[in-house]
C-alpha cells in the first residue's frame, strides 16, 4: 500500500512538469538577443510609415532591426509595457554602444531617454547615409539590442554593428539618461515620446505569454488533482 502510494506521488510530480500530461513549464523569461514568436504590439508598416517593436518578445531585441527607408518616411518605435526601461539612442559605427554625440563633434544624434508604454517617431533626411542606433538602458547594447536604417549590404551592414555591440560585452560603459535629445544625424526627432496609442496591446513586453501559461496551469492543476484523487482511493481501497 505505501509503495504503492509513493508510485503515484511521483507520478503526480511527472504530471506537473510533462507536456504529455497537459502541461509544458513555461521557458525560461531571461531575455536574449532573439526574439520571441510573439504578436507584435506595433502595427504592420505601410508606404512612408516602418513600425519597430522595442524589446519584442520581452527580449533585447528590436523588431525589425535593420530597415530601409526613403527620405521623408516616419520610423515608429513602440516601447513596450513593464519594469525594463529602453531607449533608442543614435550612435556611432566605430564606437559601438556610445552616443553619436559622444563620438562626433558637432553632430548630435537623436535620443529617445529610456522609456516604457510610449511610442516614438523619427523623420528620415538623408537616406544616403546609414542610422545606427541603440538601446542604452545597462547591459542592453553589449547583449546586441542594437539596430539601422539604410544600413548597407556590406562593408559596415547591420551583422557588423551588432557583432561590434556583443563584442564590448560586459565591459559596456553605463550612460546617463538626460531624457528626450531631438535632432539627429540622418533622421530627426522633433517630438518628444508619447503614450502609445496602439490598439493591439503591448505583447512585445514579457507578459505577452500569460494567458497561455494560465491555461498550462490549469491543465496542470487539474492532472495533480485528478492524480492526488486517485492515490487517496487506492490507498483508501487496500
Amino acid at each position: 500500500m505505501f509503495k504503492t502510494a509513493i508510485s503515484l506521488s511521483a507520478l503526480v510530480a511527472v504530471a506537473a512538469a510533462n507536456p504529455q500530461y497537459g502541461y509544458a513549464p513555461p521557458t525560461d523569461n531571461t531575455p536574449t538577443t532573439q526574439a520571441a514568436v510573439a504578436a507584435p504590439s506595433a502595427p504592420a508598416s505601410t508606404t512612408g510609415q516602418v513600425n519597430i517593436d522595442v524589446g519584442a518578445g520581452g527580449n533585447f531585441v528590436f523588431s525589425p532591426a535593420n530597415v530601409t527607408a526613403a527620405n521623408g518616411t516616419l520610423v515608429t518605435f513602440f516601447f513596450p509595457d513593464g519594469s525594463i526601461p529602453h531607449s533608442v539612442t543614435q550612435g556611432d559605427f566605430s564606437s559601438p554602444c556610445q552616443p553619436l554625440s559622444a563620438v562626433q563633434s558637432g553632430e548630435t544624434g537623436f535620443d529617445s531617454g529610456l522609456q516604457n508604454s510610449v511610442q516614438w517617431t523619427l523623420n528620415i533626411t538623408n537616406d544616403q547615409i546609414p542610422i545606427y542606433f541603440f538601446c542604452k538602458s545597462p547591459t542592453h547594447c553589449g547583449l546586441g539590442m542594437v539596430g539601422s536604417i539604410n544600413a548597407p549590404s556590406s562593408g559596415n551592414t547591420f551583422d557588423a554593428w551588432q557583432a561590434a555591440a556583443v563584442k564590448v560585452g560586459a565591459s559596456e560603459q553605463t550612460l546617463q539618461d538626460n531624457g528626450f535629445v531631438s535632432g539627429g544625424v540622418g533622421a530627426v526627432a522633433t517630438a518628444s515620446p508619447a503614450a502609445s496609442t496602439s490598439t493591439s496591446g503591448s505583447s512585445g513586453s514579457s507578459g505577452s505569454s500569460g494567458s497561455g501559461n494560465g491555461a498550462m496551469q490549469l491543465g496542470a492543476s487539474t492532472a495533480v488533482a485528478a492524480m492526488v484523487g486517485l492515490t487517496v482511493a487506492m490507498v483508501i481501497g487496500a
